[in-house]
């Protein structure tokens, strides 16, 4: 039986494409880049914020120095701007108060740097237990890495993992949870496709919010 669900954050719990892509675009253009159309971005989220810049820089000014002047300009303006356009998905209020009411804990564990993972959930979910909030870290590795997940199963005392499953919107969340030992949900209305999902054999795809909460309580 579930005990504990672990979510991705960004195109998981959270749509927050378009901000994401507005103060990326701040940092290229600052840097003297291109700015980049928003349906680029799709592919360039989810695996952590260096990486997000050396996709977005063009590739012949990708360098480490160029990483770190897109780092400077970004970070602040993020900041800033994280909730202008940012909402939880559909459903995702109603699907989180139904494992609470029934004793389900749940954690976030997200390639997004800590700073900007403990602001969303503070605005967006400050009335929500999470019983470990964990983004990515100096000298922590980032997914697919397992250890995030089992560093979110360690704030339960005894838990093990065929009672954790992973909830996630990308290959990278899949790849996690395959690598950490736990069932996967890949959720369908993030930021890749289904097909990607699918070809790592989730334990279900979920099409809309109450499909997690129904099949983790279905177990009860």
């Amino acid at each position: 039986m579930t005990k504990l669900v672990i979510f991705d954050l960004d195109g998981t719990l959270l749509d927050t494409m378009e901000d994401i892509a507005g103060a990326c675009n701040h940092a290229l253009e600052a840097c003297g880049c291109p700015a980049r159309r928003l349906d680029e971005y799709n592919m360039l989220v989810g695996r952590g914020i260096f990486n997000l810049f050396r996709g977005a820089l063009p590739e012949e000014m990708r360098s480490e120095e160029m990483v770190d002047m897109m780092h400077r300009h970004f970070v602040p303006y993020y900041n800033e701007h994280i909730c202008d356009r940012t909402r939880p998905y559909p459903g995702i209020y109603e699907m989180l108060d139904r494992l609470a009411d029934n004793g389900i804990s749940f954690a976030v564990a997200s390639n997004k740097y800590q700073e900007g993972t403990e602001t969303l959930l503070k605005r967006l979910f400050g009335k929500y237990r999470f019983v470990s909030i964990l983004g990515q870290r100096d000298g922590k590795p980032i997914k697919p890495d397992p250890q995030i997940v089992r560093e979110a199963m360690g704030a339960m005392e005894g838990l093990v993992t065929d009672e954790v499953v992973y909830c996630g919107d990308s290959d990278v969340d899949m790849q996690t949870g395959i690598n950490a030992g736990v069932r996967t949900i890949g959720v369908t209305w993030g930021f890749r496709t289904r097909e990607e999902l699918a070809s790592y054999s989730p334990w279900m795809l979920a099409e809309k919010a109450e499909d997690i909460s129904n099949a983790i309580l279905a177990e009860k």
